[in-house]
């Protein structure tokens, strides 16, 4: 090994043991007992722990893009983290109760109770009510369950295993590492390094939001990167259903169906219908609650109203805005999006896997990118599915995203616009940077290449 090679190697070893102990100090925060972190003060910590690791997993990047490391990293790279997710995946969540409601509808369901039927506090399920579970669930006494039905049946089949916090954090993390391996996989159709797979396995994010708190995210991730890497390898029926499974577990992911169609034939989307009419129809003694809180939970999020926008809460404090702008604004968004989704349908991929591959990924990550920019979120999870075409199609500015989510965490009554500010103006600066070089190169990524070498 060259001298160069020995020292990235050894700064990756370094790396790696210092975001595993940023990650037990950040656990060594959490008051025990309390369902949340403690207080607001630790909170705070928390996120400024978690931007020391943004910067430590930044460094990681630019070594794994920067030139080639030895095979055995690829060793190193998944050890870290696999141990990541291990230290997490013990200790109990207290960034979100979340996962509490997923075990309840596991043990509603294992009960022969279709969980869309009632919030947990109703009489028909106080035989299930314990004092571990029942007590951390959010919402309790004014929703019913928001998640689509593919979630629902993780949600059981998690519970039938083990019907505790721990065995549904571990079935989510099952999923994000399936992600992983369908990584892998894509990185060797692409012909690009297998070490990385860093962006995606070191990154702070789908560390703590599926080892650390469980969320249903780990889900869709998984998914994706399978519809992903089926897409790629020509393989409709095994993508539509993998895009099915993404779409009935956080409806998201459906603005990818533009990117993952191919090749344009009938058989990925009958498939994919078929399979979301099958998966709701199990669940259709609800009726029309069979898709649960949703609704409020748009209202709630101030998604209709656009109050829960960032941009346009930006201009309702400049300007009244009038009722409909929130209506407006999604209506003329959803168009924005048909549009872009249209264009990248009816281009032509390359013939070649490994060009096609790259192409797919960008793709994919430019429609999950926009969706986001449209909605601006006001939780970090949310941003973490992100991660998975950017392993294959790396993007300084799509990669800023989910790690400054985390600030996200510093507001969590939505009412400080100082935060998604630090998220999205950082991130336009980046795409005029990244579009200004590459107009200059006419190279796509000549930019992420000059900066790191």
């Amino acid at each position: 090994m060259k001298r160069g090679g020995r020292a990235r190697v050894f700064a990756l070893v370094l790396i790696g043991i210092g975001l595993i102990g940023l990650d037990a100090a950040a656990l060594g925060l959490h008051v025990p007992g309390q369902h949340g972190i403690g207080s607001d003060q630790l909170l705070r910590r928390f996120v400024w722990l978690m931007m020391l690791e943004m910067a430590l997993y930044a460094v990681a990047v630019v070594i794994v893009l920067r030139a080639a490391l030895p095979a055995h990293c690829l060793v190193l790279i998944l050890g870290g983290a696999i141990l990541m997710r291990g230290l997490l995946l013990l200790s109990p969540p207290f960034l979100s109760t979340d996962l509490y409601r997923y075990v309840w509808d596991g043990r509603v369901q294992n009960e022969g109770i279709n969980p869309y039927r009632y919030r947990p506090d109703a009489p028909a399920l106080a035989g299930l009510r314990d004092r571990t579970i029942y007590p951390g669930i959010n919402r309790k006494d004014t929703a019913r369950t928001i998640y689509p039905p593919f979630a629902e049946a993780i949600y059981a089949l998690a519970a039938r295993l083990s019907p505790t916090l721990l065995g549904m954090k571990a079935v989510m993390t099952g999923l994000d590492l399936v992600a992983i391996a369908a990584l892998l996989s894509l990185l060797r159709r692409a012909g690009q390094p297998l070490a990385r797979i860093l962006i995606y396995a070191w990154q702070p994010l789908p560390i703590w939001e599926f080892a650390g708190n469980g969320h249903v995210d780990a889900i869709v991730a998984g998914a994706v990167a399978v519809a992903l890497l089926a897409a790629a390898a020509g393989r409709p029926a095994a993508s539509a259903a993998a895009w099915a499974a993404s779409v009935l577990a956080k409806f998201l992911p459906a603005v990818l169906l533009p990117a993952l169609w191919r090749p344009r034939g009938w058989t990925f989307p009958v498939l994919s219908a078929a399979i979301v009419v099958a998966f709701y129809a199990a669940y259709a003694s609800a009726g029309w609650r069979v898709f649960g809180f949703l609704p409020g939970y748009v209202r709630e999020e101030g998604v209709t109203n656009g109050l829960g926008i960032f941009y346009l809460e930006i201009l309702e404090r400049l300007v009244r805005l009038p009722p409909f702008a929130g209506r407006a604004y999604l209506v003329v968004m959803a168009i924005v999006l048909a549009g872009l989704g249209f264009a990248i349908w009816r281009r032509a991929l390359p013939e070649d896997a490994a060009p096609r591959t790259r192409k797919m990924a960008a793709d994919v990550g430019l429609l999950a990118t926009v969706l986001m920019l449209i909605l601006t979120p006001h939780y970090p999870w949310y941003f973490a599915w992100l991660l998975v075409p950017l392993c294959i199609a790396p993007s300084a500015a799509q990669l800023y995203l989910p790690a400054a989510s985390f600030l996200l965490y510093l507001d969590p009554i939505h009412t400080d616009l100082l935060w998604p500010a630090l998220i999205y103006g950082p991130f336009a600066a980046l795409v005029f940077i990244e579009l200004a070089w590459r107009r200059l190169n006419r190279e796509p990524g000549a930019l992420v290449r000059r900066a790191i070498g």
